[in-house]
């Protein structure tokens, strides 16, 4: 894909115009017939067939979107709904206890990168982002509605809630506020056991 991105990149370059320039500009051309044709089919025949072989696959399903969008920036919209009407299936549980869904919360992050970076399609990173935090509710990442990133999650509540009937509720000279800087460890350093 890096050569693919590459060569497209070479393609919008302005015309060679020192001798040195035209040696680099016709080697890059040479390069760039063979990798424009992979087995006798065009990139986007490639691109294709690729998707054919793998479309029940969000990470497959995702570098298509994102090679047709480097290859044609006019289908970006394509490539958008191809990758948000991907399917999360169910796969073999292997005796574990309830449904194992086939995405993987990496694989999702990766996805809602690419949505919001490479395809530069913010809201469509939103509705990723909605729809991820449903599979995936203990995700801070997502703001899963049972993480701790969550407003309304069971660390927040407890949080909010006052402790002994006041919020101020101080042991010594430490104060019981609510730590909101999920994931720090700055907190912690003045407890006392």
């Amino acid at each position: 894909m890096l050569q693919i991105k590459f060569f497209n990149k070479v393609g919008s370059m302005k015309a060679p115009v020192t001798d040195s320039e035209k040696l680099v500009w016709s080697v890059l051309e040479a390069e760039r017939q063979t990798i424009s044709q992979l087995h006798g089919k065009s990139l986007f025949e490639t691109n294709n067939s690729f998707l054919e072989k793998h479309e029940d696959s969000l990470m497959h399903r995702a570098a298509f979107g994102e090679m047709l969008y480097i290859l044609d920036p006019n289908r970006r919209s394509e490539a958008v709904k191809l990758i948000e009407g991907s399917t999360n299936n169910l796969v073999p549980r292997n005796g574990a206890l309830g449904p194992i869904m086939e995405w993987k919360l990496k694989d999702c992050i990766a996805v809602h990168k690419l949505l919001g970076t490479v395809l530069d399609d913010q809201d469509a990173a939103l509705r990723w982002k909605v729809r991820c935090s449903e599979f995936f509710p203990y995700s801070t990442y997502f703001e899963g509605s049972r993480s701790s990133a969550s407003p309304n999650s069971a660390l927040n509540q407890i949080c909010r809630s006052a402790v002994n009937g006041s919020s101020n509720h101080s042991v010594g000279d430490h104060s019981a506020e609510p730590i909101t800087s999920n994931g720090k460890l700055e907190a912690f350093k003045d407890l006392t056991i």
